[in-house]
């Protein structure tokens, strides 16, 4: 079971499912199984996250991250990791792998306009304010 490591984490650590350690080579990325299933309720999605320490120590990362998985999903939940060092890295089942954050979210109802109301802003994008 997915269980949260100190009474104030955000996140609950995910473990490894696996019936054989599988090894992932520099820059190979695999779906690891967690033999976790999850309903979750309508307005809520579950989001995937590295493991700090992995990352730092490995260079073991969430591929997708964060990962979404939506309330109306039924199966297994994977984590796709990858080994961004130059080392092989085994992972072991019961091993913990990732963190999983469950958050509220709203779906938009998008409108079609001409054109949008003016900011401070603007359009401004990548670094437009400068250094500070």
């Amino acid at each position: 079971m997915p269980a949260y490591a100190t009474p104030q984490s955000a996140g609950m650590d995910l473990r490894a499912n696996l019936e054989n350690p599988v090894v992932l080579q520099p820059m190979e990325r695999r779906l690891i199984p967690t033999g976790l299933y999850i309903a979750l309720p309508e307005g809520a999605e579950a989001q995937v996250r590295p493991r700090s320490g992995l990352a730092l120590k490995h260079g073991i990362t969430v591929l997708n991250s964060p990962g979404t998985i939506d309330a109306d999903y039924r199966g297994e939940v994977g984590v796709l990791l990858i080994n961004l060092s130059q080392e092989p890295f085994t992972v072991n089942d019961g091993e913990r792998i990732a963190q999983m954050i469950i958050a509220r979210h709203e779906q938009a109802d998008f409108e079609l306009v001409e054109e949008l109301d003016q900011t401070e802003r603007g359009a401004g994008g990548y670094g437009h304010t400068g250094v500070k």
